[in-house]
C-alpha cells in the first residue's frame, strides 16, 4: 500500500495499531545514493576496520537521503499464519524550518530506480515529510521566537499570493466577515497561517481541510482571546506534529521494541540514525550504542542466509528476490511441519500479483518472508526428533540467537557488526606482497588493473616499489602466487609483519644502528684502557 504526505496522518492510528500486534517488522528502503566518491578512496574496502568503514559510510549518509521507506508489518495471527500489512512510504525533507536541507544525487541511483519503475514525482510532489531532534529543536526555538522563515520558492510565490489577496480584502472587509484561501498543500496551510498572523494584526486564520484556509477579520482583543484558545489549529505543537511527519511512526517503532529485520541493513540503520533520530556520531562505538537502545532486537537476513549457505546445500545466492525464490523452491523433510503461511492483508495485495523488485515496501515484505522460511529451515535441521507442529516466533527467534544483532558486513575487516557485543575478526585469506622492479611510477591503480582481469583484490601502497594485495577468496591467493611465479617485474610473496611491515624495518633499522654504535663505543673505550 502506497502512503504520501497527503495521506499519512489518517493512516497513523492504524499503522500505531498494526505495528502493536506486530510479532516483528521487516523494513527496506531507497536511496539517492549508496556510496559518495568524495572525498576520494571513499569507497568500501577489504582493508577497512568496522571504524573505518563507518566513518565512510557516514559521509555518504550526510550527502544522500531517504525516497522511499518499505516497513512490513508481520502479525502472527494464529500459530502457522502470519498476516503482513506492506506499506511503501514516499519521504522528502522537512521544508518547514529555518534551514534548507540539501542532499545529493547519484546518477547510478537514479537511473537504477527509474529503471525499476520509482516515481519520482510521488517522492518530489508527495513525500512525507521529517526531521530529526536537532532539526525539531531549532524549529521549536524559532517558532516560540517568532523568527522562522520559509525556505521553499515554491511557497514563497504561494504565500505572496495569499498575502497580497488578503490586504487587498482586508481594507473593505467588515469585522467578523471571513474569506477562503484555495488550493493549498501540505505545509502551505500552516505557512499562510503563521505569515498572515505575524503580518496583520487584525485577522484570524483556521484550517477547513481540503487545501482551504478560512481567513476572519477581527478586532485586536478578539484575536487576543483566540490566541489564548485551546481549539487553535496553529499552535507550535500542532505544527511539530505536521513537521515531523514519518519521524512520528519512527517513534512508534522505537517504543514498540519489536524484532527489526533487514537485508544487508546497515545502511537502513545509519539513515534511520541520522534522519529520524540524531545526526550521526563522529564516534563509531556510539552509533552501535544509540542504536541497539532504538532498536535491541536486530535480525539481518544476509547474515541469517551466509549461516545457511555454510550448513545446508543450499544455492548462494544474494540479490534478495533470488534468495526467496531459493527458500520458496526448498524442500522439507517429509517429518518436518511445512512453512509458515505468509498471507498479504486484503489492503496490502498488490504484491500477492505482482513482483515489484526494488520497491521499499515488496523488499520489506520479502525480507520478512526470507526471514520466516531461513528460521524454520533452521529449526527443522536443528534437532533430529520430529518438530512439534506449527512452532511459534519465540522459537524461530532461539534459533536464530546466534545471529540476533549481528548485520552484515560488506568486504571488510569483519564479517558482522554486532550491535550487542565486540565485532568478531573475519578470516581473510593471507595477505599477498608485490614487489616491483624495473617498472617505475606504478601506482596502486595500475596494480588493480594488472590483476583485474584474473581476479579481484584490493591494494594499498606499502612504499615505494611494494604494494599489499587483499582478497576474500583463497582460491585468487593460489592463482596470482601460481601465475605470477615468474612475472619479470612483479615479485609476489605472503605478506609477513615481521619481514614487511615498514614501521619493524624502521625500529630494526634504529635498532641495528644504536648496537652499532653501542659495539663502537665499547671497542673503542676497551682501546683507551689498553693504551694506558
Amino acid at each position: 500500500m502506497e502512503v504520501g504526505a497527503a495521506g499519512f496522518e489518517r493512516c497513523l492510528p492504524r499503522l500505531r495499531g498494526c505495528i502493536g500486534r506486530a510479532a516483528f517488522l521487516a523494513l527496506d528502503m531507497e536511496f539517492t545514493g549508496l556510496h559518495s566518491t568524495f572525498p576520494q578512496n571513499n569507497e568500501p574496502s577489504l582493508f577497512d576496520s568496522p571504524a573505518e568503514r563507518y566513518l565512510k559510510a557516514r559521509q555518504s549518509v550526510q550527502r544522500f537521503t531517504v525516497t522511499q521507506l518499505g516497513l512490513a508489518i508481520f502479525s502472527n495471527e494464529n500459530s502457522n499464519k502470519y498476516v503482513v500489512h506492506s506499506y511503501n512510504f514516499f519521504l522528502f525533507p522537512s521544508t518547514l524550518g529555518v534551514t534548507d536541507v540539501e542532499f545529493t544525487l547519484s546518477a547510478s541511483s537514479i537511473q537504477f530506480l527509474s529503471h525499476y519503475g520509482f516515481d519520482y514525482n510521488k517522492f518530489l510532489k508527495d513525500g512525507i515529510p521529517y526531521m530529526n531532534e536537532v532539526q525539531e529543536k531549532i524549529l521549536s526555538q524559532h517558532l516560540l521566537a517568532g523568527s522562522w522563515k520559509v525556505s521553499s520558492a515554491l511557497d514563497r510565490d504561494v504565500l505572496k499570493k495569499a498575502v497580497d489577496e488578503v490586504t487587498s480584502w482586508i481594507a473593505a472587509a467588515e469585522e467578523e466577515e471571513t474569506m477562503i484561501l484555495q488550493d493549498l498543500s501540505g505545509y502551505q496551510m500552516f505557512k499562510v497561517q503563521l505569515v498572515l498572523r505575524q503580518a496583520l494584526q487584525n485577522v484570524w486564520t483556521q484550517p477547513l481541510g481540503d487545501k482551504k484556509v478560512m481567513v476572519k477579520k477581527v478586532s485586536p482583543h478578539h484575536r487576543q482571546l483566540l490566541e489564548n484558545s485551546p481549539y487553535d489549529y496553529c499552535q507550535k505543537e500542532l505544527i511539530l506534529l505536521s513537521a515531523r511527519g514519518f519521524t512520528n511512526l519512527f517513534q512508534t517503532l522505537v517504543k514498540a521494541k519489536k524484532p527489526l529485520v533487514g537485508h544487508n541493513m546497515l545502511m537502513d540503520l545509519m539513515h534511520l540514525h541520522d534522519k529520524f533520530y540524531r545526526p550521526l556520531p563522529e564516534s563509531y562505538d556510539e552509533f552501535k550504542r544509540n542504536i541497539h537502545n532504538l532498536f535491541p532486537v536486530l535480525i539481518d537476513t544476509k547474515t541469517v542466509t551466509k549461516s545457511i549457505w555454510k550448513k545446508y546445500p543450499f544455492p548462494r545466492v544474494s540479490n534478495l528476490l533470488e534468495v526467496y525464490a531459493a527458500l520458496c523452491g526448498s524442500n522439507l523433510n517429509p517429518k518436518d511441519p511445512p512453512y509458515p503461511v505468509i498471507v498479504l492483508a486484503s489492503d496490502c495485495s498488490r504484491y500477492a500479483e505482482k513482483k515489484s523488485p526494488h520497491e521499499a515496501g515488496y523488499d520489506a515484505f520479502l525480507c520478512g518472508s526470507v526471514l520466516l522460511k531461513s528460521a524454520h529451515l533452521l529449526l527443522c535441521r536443528s534437532t533430529d526428533d520430529a518438530m512439534e507442529a506449527d512452532p511459534s516466533f519465540s522459537q524461530y527467534l532461539t534459533v536464530l540467537a546466534e545471529h540476533l544483532n549481528k548485520v552484515n558486513f560488506i568486504r571488510g575487516g569483519v564479517s558482522s557488526i554486532n550491535f550487542s557485543g565486540e565485532d568478531a575478526p573475519c578470516q581473510h585469506p593471507p595477505r599477498l606482497v608485490v614487489h616491483v622492479q624495473g617498472w617505475p611510477g606504478l601506482n596502486e591503480r595500475q596494480i588493480y588493473q594488472e590483476f583485474k582481469a584474473l581476479c579481484r583484490f584490493d591494494v594499498r601502497r606499502l612504499s615505494k616499489n611494494q604494494f599489499i594485495l587483499l582478497a576474500s577468496k583463497f582460491k585468487h591467493v593460489r592463482l596470482v602466487l601460481r601465475d605470477y611465479k615468474h612475472h619479470p617485474h612483479l615479485r609476489i610473496s605472503v605478506y609477513r609483519h615481521w619481514r614487511h611491515s615498514p614501521r619493524v624495518n624502521c625500529l630494526l633499522q634504529v635498532s641495528g644502528i644504536v648496537a652499532l654504535w653501542s659495539l663502537l663505543a665499547f671497542v673503542l673505550g676497551g682501546a683507551r684502557c689498553c693504551s694506558f
